[in-house]
Protein backbone atom coordinates (compact mmCIF):
# COMPACT_ATOMS: atom_id res chain seq x y z
CA UNK A 1 0.00 0.00 0.00
CA UNK A 2 3.09 2.25 0.22
CA UNK A 3 2.18 5.82 1.55
CA UNK A 4 -1.33 5.79 0.14
CA UNK A 5 -3.80 6.97 1.75
CA UNK A 6 -6.46 4.58 3.62
CA UNK A 7 -9.29 3.73 6.06
CA UNK A 8 -7.93 2.56 9.10
CA UNK A 9 -10.24 -0.26 10.47
CA UNK A 10 -9.41 -1.46 14.14
CA UNK A 11 -10.76 -4.92 15.23
CA UNK A 12 -10.74 -5.38 11.63
CA UNK A 13 -10.10 -9.18 11.83
CA UNK A 14 -13.02 -9.83 14.33
CA UNK A 15 -16.23 -10.61 13.12
CA UNK A 16 -17.83 -7.53 11.75
CA UNK A 17 -14.95 -6.08 11.87
CA UNK A 18 -13.74 -8.55 8.61
CA UNK A 19 -17.24 -7.74 7.07
CA UNK A 20 -16.91 -4.02 6.90
CA UNK A 21 -12.91 -4.60 5.25
CA UNK A 22 -14.65 -6.68 2.74
CA UNK A 23 -17.15 -4.03 2.08
CA UNK A 24 -14.65 -1.40 2.06
CA UNK A 25 -12.46 -3.18 -0.67
CA UNK A 26 -15.46 -3.85 -2.58
CA UNK A 27 -16.18 -0.39 -3.18
CA UNK A 28 -12.70 0.46 -3.92
CA UNK A 29 -11.16 1.62 -0.81
CA UNK A 30 -7.75 0.60 0.46
CA UNK A 31 -7.85 -0.58 3.99
CA UNK A 32 -5.49 -0.78 6.89
CA UNK A 33 -6.63 -3.18 9.68
CA UNK A 34 -4.97 -3.35 13.36
CA UNK A 35 -6.33 -6.09 15.31
CA UNK A 36 -4.35 -8.37 18.14
CA UNK A 37 -6.57 -11.37 17.38
CA UNK A 38 -7.14 -11.77 21.24
CA UNK A 39 -10.88 -12.70 19.93
CA UNK A 40 -11.19 -12.33 16.39
CA UNK A 41 -9.04 -14.41 13.80
CA UNK A 42 -6.92 -13.58 10.54
CA UNK A 43 -9.11 -16.59 8.82
CA UNK A 44 -12.02 -14.06 9.17
CA UNK A 45 -9.91 -12.33 6.23
CA UNK A 46 -9.01 -15.41 4.35
CA UNK A 47 -11.12 -14.15 1.09
CA UNK A 48 -9.22 -10.67 1.23
CA UNK A 49 -5.63 -11.12 3.24
CA UNK A 50 -3.88 -11.09 -0.27
CA UNK A 51 -5.89 -7.91 -1.49
CA UNK A 52 -3.32 -4.87 -2.82
CA UNK A 53 -5.13 -2.70 -1.58
CA UNK A 54 -5.15 -4.39 2.61
CA UNK A 55 -2.60 -3.80 4.95
CA UNK A 56 -2.91 -6.20 8.40
CA UNK A 57 -1.00 -5.67 11.32
CA UNK A 58 -1.46 -7.76 14.14
CA UNK A 59 -0.96 -5.73 17.15
CA UNK A 60 -2.91 -4.12 20.36
CA UNK A 61 -3.87 -0.62 19.14
CA UNK A 62 -2.54 0.55 22.02
CA UNK A 63 0.54 -1.15 21.51
CA UNK A 64 1.02 -0.62 17.77
CA UNK A 65 3.93 1.09 16.84
CA UNK A 66 2.79 2.59 13.36
CA UNK A 67 -0.28 3.70 15.23
CA UNK A 68 0.57 7.61 14.64
CA UNK A 69 1.46 7.05 10.84
CA UNK A 70 -1.58 4.70 10.13
CA UNK A 71 -3.78 7.23 11.94
CA UNK A 72 -2.48 10.57 9.70
CA UNK A 73 -2.44 8.55 6.86
CA UNK A 74 -6.45 7.75 7.30
CA UNK A 75 -9.04 9.32 5.70
CA UNK A 76 -11.57 7.53 8.46
CA UNK A 77 -11.30 5.18 11.03
CA UNK A 78 -14.02 2.66 12.33
CA UNK A 79 -12.78 1.59 16.27
CA UNK A 80 -13.97 -1.80 16.14
CA UNK A 81 -11.41 -3.39 18.75
CA UNK A 82 -12.94 -4.39 21.90
CA UNK A 83 -13.96 -6.93 24.12
CA UNK A 84 -16.60 -9.19 23.36
CA UNK A 85 -19.57 -11.65 24.53
CA UNK A 86 -21.09 -12.15 27.74
CA UNK A 87 -18.90 -15.21 29.02
CA UNK A 88 -15.36 -13.32 28.27
CA UNK A 89 -16.94 -10.64 30.49
CA UNK A 90 -18.02 -12.82 33.46
CA UNK A 91 -14.53 -14.47 33.06
CA UNK A 92 -12.49 -12.03 32.57
CA UNK A 93 -13.47 -8.38 33.67
CA UNK A 94 -9.92 -6.81 34.04
CA UNK A 95 -9.07 -7.93 30.61
CA UNK A 96 -12.90 -6.17 29.66
CA UNK A 97 -12.47 -2.91 31.28
CA UNK A 98 -8.49 -2.43 29.91
CA UNK A 99 -9.20 -3.61 26.29
CA UNK A 100 -12.14 -1.64 26.17
CA UNK A 101 -10.73 1.59 27.87
CA UNK A 102 -7.21 1.91 26.61
CA UNK A 103 -7.85 0.97 23.02
CA UNK A 104 -10.14 3.72 22.59
CA UNK A 105 -7.78 5.92 24.33
CA UNK A 106 -5.23 5.46 22.14
CA UNK A 107 -7.22 5.75 19.33
CA UNK A 108 -8.84 8.77 19.94
CA UNK A 109 -5.13 10.23 21.09
CA UNK A 110 -3.69 9.73 17.60
CA UNK A 111 -6.90 11.48 16.05
CA UNK A 112 -6.95 13.98 17.88
CA UNK A 113 -4.02 14.87 16.76
CA UNK A 114 -4.86 15.21 13.00
CA UNK A 115 -8.22 15.35 12.80
CA UNK A 116 -9.39 12.13 11.60
CA UNK A 117 -13.33 11.25 11.49
CA UNK A 118 -13.36 8.22 13.98
CA UNK A 119 -16.87 6.20 14.58
CA UNK A 120 -16.55 4.14 17.38
CA UNK A 121 -18.82 1.01 17.97
CA UNK A 122 -20.41 1.03 21.16
CA UNK A 123 -23.04 -1.05 22.16
CA UNK A 124 -26.81 -1.72 22.95
CA UNK A 125 -25.67 -2.86 26.42
CA UNK A 126 -25.04 0.36 28.02
CA UNK A 127 -28.92 0.98 28.00
CA UNK A 128 -27.86 -0.93 31.07
CA UNK A 129 -31.17 -2.04 32.96
CA UNK A 130 -33.85 0.25 31.85
CA UNK A 131 -37.18 -0.80 31.64
CA UNK A 132 -38.39 1.17 28.44
CA UNK A 133 -40.07 -0.64 25.52
CA UNK A 134 -38.26 1.05 23.30
CA UNK A 135 -34.54 2.58 23.95
CA UNK A 136 -33.85 6.01 22.24
CA UNK A 137 -30.44 7.44 21.88
CA UNK A 138 -31.57 10.20 24.39
CA UNK A 139 -32.55 7.68 26.94
CA UNK A 140 -31.50 7.95 30.52
CA UNK A 141 -28.99 4.78 31.37
CA UNK A 142 -29.13 2.62 34.01
CA UNK A 143 -26.10 0.83 35.10
CA UNK A 144 -26.33 -2.14 37.44
CA UNK A 145 -24.12 -2.26 40.80
CA UNK A 146 -20.27 -2.77 40.31
CA UNK A 147 -20.50 -5.63 42.22
CA UNK A 148 -21.89 -7.86 39.87
CA UNK A 149 -19.05 -7.91 37.13
CA UNK A 150 -21.81 -8.52 34.01
CA UNK A 151 -22.01 -4.79 34.09
CA UNK A 152 -18.21 -3.59 33.71
CA UNK A 153 -18.46 -4.29 29.72
CA UNK A 154 -21.70 -1.95 29.84
CA UNK A 155 -19.66 0.78 31.53
CA UNK A 156 -16.37 0.78 29.91
CA UNK A 157 -17.56 1.07 26.43
CA UNK A 158 -20.11 4.22 28.08
CA UNK A 159 -17.10 5.68 29.43
CA UNK A 160 -15.58 5.00 25.72
CA UNK A 161 -18.46 7.26 24.32
CA UNK A 162 -18.15 9.82 27.01
CA UNK A 163 -14.56 10.54 26.05
CA UNK A 164 -15.51 10.28 22.25
CA UNK A 165 -18.10 12.63 22.91
CA UNK A 166 -15.40 14.92 24.90
CA UNK A 167 -13.00 15.14 22.41
CA UNK A 168 -15.51 16.49 19.66
CA UNK A 169 -16.63 19.60 22.40
CA UNK A 170 -13.13 20.07 23.58
CA UNK A 171 -10.92 19.33 20.50
CA UNK A 172 -13.11 19.13 17.58
CA UNK A 173 -12.70 15.86 16.63
CA UNK A 174 -15.18 14.21 14.08
CA UNK A 175 -17.23 11.57 16.07
CA UNK A 176 -19.64 9.34 15.79
CA UNK A 177 -21.37 6.47 18.05
CA UNK A 178 -23.20 3.66 16.97
CA UNK A 179 -24.80 1.45 19.36
CA UNK A 180 -24.71 -1.97 17.96
CA UNK A 181 -27.67 -4.45 19.18
CA UNK A 182 -27.11 -7.71 18.85
CA UNK A 183 -25.45 -8.34 14.99
CA UNK A 184 -25.44 -11.92 13.84
CA UNK A 185 -24.14 -13.74 10.21
CA UNK A 186 -21.69 -15.79 9.19
CA UNK A 187 -18.08 -16.02 10.99
CA UNK A 188 -19.56 -15.11 14.30
CA UNK A 189 -17.78 -17.58 16.89
CA UNK A 190 -20.24 -18.96 19.60
CA UNK A 191 -16.97 -19.00 21.48
CA UNK A 192 -18.16 -16.14 23.84
CA UNK A 193 -22.05 -16.71 24.53
CA UNK A 194 -23.22 -15.33 21.63
CA UNK A 195 -26.46 -17.22 21.25
CA UNK A 196 -27.43 -17.63 17.66
CA UNK A 197 -24.33 -19.50 16.72
CA UNK A 198 -24.46 -21.56 19.99
CA UNK A 199 -27.86 -22.12 18.61
CA UNK A 200 -26.71 -23.07 14.75
CA UNK A 201 -23.93 -25.03 15.99
CA UNK A 202 -25.86 -27.12 18.50
CA UNK A 203 -28.88 -27.63 15.67
CA UNK A 204 -26.76 -28.91 12.86
CA UNK A 205 -24.94 -31.53 16.08
CA UNK A 206 -28.18 -33.05 17.25
CA UNK A 207 -27.31 -31.09 20.76
CA UNK A 208 -29.33 -29.48 22.89
CA UNK A 209 -30.03 -25.68 22.04
CA UNK A 210 -29.66 -24.04 26.00
CA UNK A 211 -32.12 -21.68 26.35
CA UNK A 212 -30.61 -19.66 29.75
CA UNK A 213 -33.53 -18.32 31.67
CA UNK A 214 -36.73 -19.10 31.24
CA UNK A 215 -36.22 -18.17 27.17
CA UNK A 216 -38.57 -15.03 27.55
CA UNK A 217 -36.33 -12.32 27.22
CA UNK A 218 -36.44 -10.49 23.92
CA UNK A 219 -34.00 -9.29 21.46
CA UNK A 220 -33.17 -7.78 18.33
CA UNK A 221 -31.16 -9.67 16.02
CA UNK A 222 -28.94 -7.54 12.18
CA UNK A 223 -27.71 -9.15 9.83
CA UNK A 224 -24.02 -8.12 9.64
CA UNK A 225 -24.07 -6.67 6.29
CA UNK A 226 -27.50 -4.28 7.15
CA UNK A 227 -25.10 -3.56 10.23
CA UNK A 228 -22.16 -3.13 7.74
CA UNK A 229 -23.96 -0.89 5.73
CA UNK A 230 -25.09 1.77 8.69
CA UNK A 231 -21.68 1.83 9.80
CA UNK A 232 -20.44 3.02 6.31
CA UNK A 233 -23.22 5.71 5.66
CA UNK A 234 -22.82 7.23 8.97
CA UNK A 235 -19.45 7.06 8.50
CA UNK A 236 -19.97 9.16 5.11
CA UNK A 237 -22.47 11.08 6.03
CA UNK A 238 -20.85 14.96 7.89
CA UNK A 239 -24.39 15.49 9.19
CA UNK A 240 -24.22 12.46 11.52
CA UNK A 241 -20.88 13.54 13.42
CA UNK A 242 -20.69 14.44 17.03
CA UNK A 243 -23.96 12.18 17.62
CA UNK A 244 -25.24 8.61 18.92
CA UNK A 245 -27.11 6.20 16.72
CA UNK A 246 -28.92 3.00 17.43
CA UNK A 247 -27.85 0.45 15.03
CA UNK A 248 -29.98 -2.80 14.59
CA UNK A 249 -33.38 -4.01 13.48
CA UNK A 250 -36.40 -3.39 15.73
CA UNK A 251 -38.22 -6.88 14.64
CA UNK A 252 -37.97 -8.43 18.85
CA UNK A 253 -38.17 -12.29 19.11
CA UNK A 254 -37.92 -14.35 22.57
CA UNK A 255 -34.66 -16.41 23.07
CA UNK A 256 -37.18 -19.47 23.39
CA UNK A 257 -38.86 -18.86 20.09
CA UNK A 258 -35.33 -18.07 18.05
CA UNK A 259 -34.52 -21.45 19.09
CA UNK A 260 -37.58 -22.81 18.20
CA UNK A 261 -36.97 -21.06 14.76
CA UNK A 262 -33.08 -22.30 14.38
CA UNK A 263 -34.70 -25.83 14.51
CA UNK A 264 -37.07 -25.19 11.63
CA UNK A 265 -35.38 -23.55 9.33
CA UNK A 266 -32.80 -26.03 9.75
CA UNK A 267 -35.03 -29.16 10.09
CA UNK A 268 -33.03 -30.18 13.34
CA UNK A 269 -34.60 -32.51 15.77
CA UNK A 270 -32.33 -31.00 18.94
CA UNK A 271 -34.43 -30.66 22.24
CA UNK A 272 -34.45 -27.50 23.90
CA UNK A 273 -32.65 -27.43 27.34
CA UNK A 274 -33.28 -24.90 29.64
CA UNK A 275 -30.16 -23.15 32.15
CA UNK A 276 -30.34 -21.12 34.81
CA UNK A 277 -28.33 -18.13 34.73
CA UNK A 278 -26.64 -19.10 38.05
CA UNK A 279 -25.40 -22.28 35.75
CA UNK A 280 -24.41 -20.71 32.77
CA UNK A 281 -22.78 -17.60 34.25
CA UNK A 282 -22.43 -16.52 37.95
CA UNK A 283 -24.45 -16.51 40.72
CA UNK A 284 -27.00 -12.77 40.64
CA UNK A 285 -26.37 -12.87 36.89
CA UNK A 286 -28.37 -10.23 35.95
CA UNK A 287 -29.91 -9.61 32.50
CA UNK A 288 -31.93 -7.29 30.22
CA UNK A 289 -35.68 -8.74 29.65
CA UNK A 290 -35.63 -6.54 26.60
CA UNK A 291 -33.10 -4.98 23.94
CA UNK A 292 -35.61 -3.30 20.70
CA UNK A 293 -34.08 -0.25 19.19
CA UNK A 294 -35.74 3.10 18.40
CA UNK A 295 -34.10 3.29 14.59
CA UNK A 296 -36.01 6.46 13.77
CA UNK A 297 -33.16 8.39 14.23
CA UNK A 298 -30.82 6.20 11.67
CA UNK A 299 -33.27 5.79 9.29
CA UNK A 300 -33.99 10.27 9.02
CA UNK A 301 -29.93 10.76 9.20
CA UNK A 302 -28.59 8.06 6.50
CA UNK A 303 -32.22 7.04 4.86
CA UNK A 304 -31.39 3.41 6.16
CA UNK A 305 -33.15 0.28 7.74
CA UNK A 306 -32.36 -3.32 7.51
CA UNK A 307 -34.05 -5.47 5.08
CA UNK A 308 -32.25 -9.26 6.01
CA UNK A 309 -34.91 -11.34 7.45
CA UNK A 310 -33.78 -13.56 10.63
CA UNK A 311 -34.96 -16.86 8.84
CA UNK A 312 -32.25 -15.87 5.89
CA UNK A 313 -29.83 -14.63 8.50
CA UNK A 314 -29.87 -18.12 10.21
CA UNK A 315 -29.48 -19.76 6.42
CA UNK A 316 -26.76 -17.76 5.85
CA UNK A 317 -24.87 -18.35 9.21
CA UNK A 318 -24.95 -22.15 8.97
CA UNK A 319 -23.94 -22.09 5.52
CA UNK A 320 -20.48 -20.15 6.59
CA UNK A 321 -21.69 -17.69 3.63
Amino acid sequence: MGGETHILVTGGAGFIGSHLVERLLEAGEAVAVIDDCSTGSLENLSAVKQHPRLRILEAKVSECGELRGLVQQAESIYHLAAAVGVELVVKSPVHTIQTNLHETEAILAAAGECGVPVLIASTSEVYGKSLGAVFNEEDDLLIGPPHLGRWSYACSKLMDEFLALAYARERGLPVIIARLFNTVGPRQTGRYGMVLPRFIAAAKAGLPLRVYGDGSQTRCFCAVADTVEALVRLQNCPAARGQVFNVGTDEEISILDLAGLVRTTLGSSSPIEFVPYATAYAPGFDDMRRRRPDLTKLAQTVEFRPTTSLRTIIELTAAGS
